[in-house]
């Protein structure tokens, strides 16, 4: 019998709990059924095993982060550095005010278990497909941004644009790990220090660190 809309709404944030307070490798599908309210025959037929349920929760965060979370207007910047050094800001703001949320996608993409590292890898093209057309279109506006930059003589455009995503990918790993501190999570002093050391790596890409 097909699941109704709600009712598997209901289940998975049911599921969604225990896999934020367990996380995967220690969560069990009896855990999970109890959570529901349901038993484990009526869990594998919803959802035919625990990883698929764990990918339909994970499919759910990104469906409620896509309604919910509004994009910072990068087209209102009009230079590159400035665009880069303000990017990121809306979606921290939203995992901040979801740490569950923030919880579960570092364990899903920075700390994945080895049994679930096939599925995730499928998932992530199915979230850039479903999901990703906002992203896509922030590339293509920084992109476009930065090849507004005038480089110096010798510098290789494609070599430049690198070296700033390998700094971005710097900080979106520590600020991955950061969300799941509860710590850090609420203290505005240290994200706006982070924010701060994001635009000073920037300046130095920009201006150089070589006194001349």
């Amino acid at each position: 019998m097909p699941v109704k809309l709600y009712e598997k709404e209901e289940i998975l944030d049911s599921c969604f709990e225990t896999f934020v307070r367990t996380g995967y490798t220690k969560t069990t599908t009896a855990m999970l059924a109890e959570a529901a309210g349901i038993s484990k025959a009526l869990l594998f037929h919803h959802f035919k095993s625990k990883k698929k349920t764990y990918i339909s929760v994970l499919d759910r965060c990104f469906e409620k982060m896509s309604s919910d979370m509004i994009e910072e207007p990068l087209s209102d910047f009009t230079n590159f550095f400035e665009a880069k050094g303000q990017s990121g800001s809306y979606k921290i703001d939203y995992l901040r005010q979801n740490p569950k949320v923030s919880k579960l996608l570092f364990e899903a993409f920075h700390s994945t278990p080895d049994e679930l590292k096939e599925e995730i890898g499928k998932f992530s093209l199915h979230a850039k497909e479903k999901y990703g057309a906002i992203d896509v279109s922030k590339e293509k506006l920084m992109k476009d941004l930065f090849n507004e930059i005038p480089l110096r003589d010798g510098v290789d455009q494609d070599h430049a644009f690198e070296l700033v995503n390998v700094v971005m990918t710097h900080f979106r790993k520590s600020i991955a790990i950061d969300l799941t501190d509860v710590n850090k999570i609420q203290d505005n002093a240290y994200w706006d220090d982070l924010f701060n050391r994001k635009r000073i790596f920037l300046d130095m890409i920009r201006y150089g660190i070589e006194e001349r």
